[in-house]
């Protein structure tokens, strides 16, 4: 395979948490991060390049976002750009052409994420095969590095779950987007045209088939915090899920960092980090690990 070359931008070349642009490599689905959840590098693979997902969260940062699932993907494509840019990362300059801090330098996640639902792909399953094959080549020890970002509305289709299995027989885990246990705060936030029932049914279905954390984004809409109620209900489907036994990891619970790109933006506001640690204390005290970013 021939090397990849990257294009790295004139005036600002530097990796930072805030700045998750897709496509600063010049590739199609390939695209780094420095990532808060993570800790450190994340190595993005976004099968959405058509900015479309079934959901339009109020926070999304992904612009012209439109409703949609992600197109056909050139696996071909896919596979050149995510060997050429790992080969780039553990054995070439990327990290010094980056600006990334010594302490960084090292691949923390591949993440299944980008510009819309990932698992919308008809070849979800094979994009996890893909990955798969190109983390062995490269010598990377896949345990707990893969990560798949999901809004988790598709997993009652059998591509989704046959994907799923695949996924965590590598090892990968989900984190499995909640960031409301009622009705009404799924469509106010998500517009996600799905009920809490069948939304906690496919957590309970993806977490028998691979290791899944629940991932939260809470925040002020209209200068007003998650009311006591939507806070309620979310702990109590935690505990629900925890008497039922249903195997989940732990809770991903994090703030806005960056701006959204959706016409509810100006109404958006990052909550104080006093009020996420409160939410969390009450999430530990479940017996559950949360690890909270602003």
């Amino acid at each position: 395979m021939d090397h990849l070359r990257l294009t790295i931008p004139f005036e600002s070349p530097m990796l930072t948490t805030t700045n998750h642009d897709r496509y600063r490599v010049g590739l199609t689905h390939v695209y780094p991060v420095l990532s808060r959840r993570s800790g450190g590098l994340s190595i993005g693979v976004n099968l959405n390049p058509n900015n479309a997902c079934n959901w339009r969260c109020i926070y999304c940062q992904v612009p012209n976002l439109q409703r949609g699932a992600a197109p056909e993907i050139d696996l071909a494509l896919l596979e050149r750009e995510l060997q050429g840019f790992l080969d780039d990362v553990l054995r070439g300059d990327f990290f010094a052409s980056f600006q990334v801090p010594e302490e960084l330098r090292t691949v923390r996640d591949i993440a299944i994420s980008g510009n819309g639902e990932p698992t919308s792909s008809e070849q979800f399953p094979e994009v996890v095969d893909l990955i798969g094959r190109v983390v062995a080549k490269a010598g990377l020890a896949a345990g707990g590095k893969l990560v798949l970002i999901s809004n988790g509305s598709l997993v009652h289709k059998a591509t989704v779950q046959e994907g799923l299995r695949r996924w965590g027989k590598l090892g990968g885990k989900m984190w499995f987007k909640v960031d409301s246990a009622t009705d009404a705060g799924l469509e106010r936030i998500n517009n996600a045209g799905i009920s809490a029932a069948k939304l906690r049914e496919n957590l309970e279905t993806a977490a028998g088939l691979c290791k899944v954390w629940l991932q939260t984004c809470m925040f002020s809409l209209d200068d007003e915090p998650p009311t006591f109620g939507e806070c309620q209900a979310y702990v109590k489907l935690l505990t629900d899920l925890l008497d039922k036994k249903v195997p989940i990891q732990g809770v991903q619970l994090y703030g806005l960092a960056r701006e959204s790109q959706q016409p509810e933006a100006p109404l958006l506001s990052a909550l104080p980090s006093e009020w996420l640690e409160r939410l969390a204390a009450d999430i530990r005290r479940l017996g559950l690990t949360v690890n909270v970013a602003e």
